[in-house]
């Protein structure tokens, strides 16, 4: 038998542990989020050669299937709640949606400046805004020209 046969079938924990090491390692590498599940599924059966020796095929059978399920339930009840999150810190213009404001000064034909986040800006209103110092929402951004709507 070879040294790894040997090692495996002496410690199938330690076995498992790096799997889920270097399945780990390449998704720290890559970012895909993929190789995240296998490698906690890894993990998983490693743990669970420390109470009972299972066997090479049921291992990488309980394996196989830790992954579909770990995967599958990572996708489909992970996502939602991560896409419920805060828009993304590096993208300003996401941010700004939603956030109130005033008018710095009134709107001519529907163009005008407004107060937003600590900024001045740009900005096209649909409906007409009444004065300087009204309050106003943005509904959109359109590079530096936000589109607000008065409240």
């Amino acid at each position: 038998m070879s040294g790894l046969a040997l090692f495996y079938a002496d410690y199938p924990f330690w076995a498992w542990l790096a799997v889920a090491a270097v399945l780990l390692a390449v998704e720290v590498a890559t970012g895909s989020g993929w190789l995240l599940w296998p490698a906690a599924s890894a993990f998983a059966v490693g743990l669970l050669t420390l109470g009972v020796r299972l066997g090479a095929p049921v291992e990488i059978a309980a394996f196989a299937v830790l992954t579909l399920a770990t995967t599958y339930l990572a996708r489909r009840f992970l996502r939602p709640v991560l896409a419920g999150a805060e828009p993304d810190l590096n993208d300003p213009s996401a941010r700004l949606l939603g956030r109130r404001g005033e008018a710095v000064g009134g709107f001519d034909h529907g163009q005008g400046r407004v107060f937003v986040d600590g900024k001045e800006w740009a900005a096209v209103a649909q409906e007409p805004v009444p004065a300087a110092g009204s309050g106003v929402e943005v509904v959109a951004v359109d590079g530096a020209t936000l589109t607000v709507r008065a409240v």
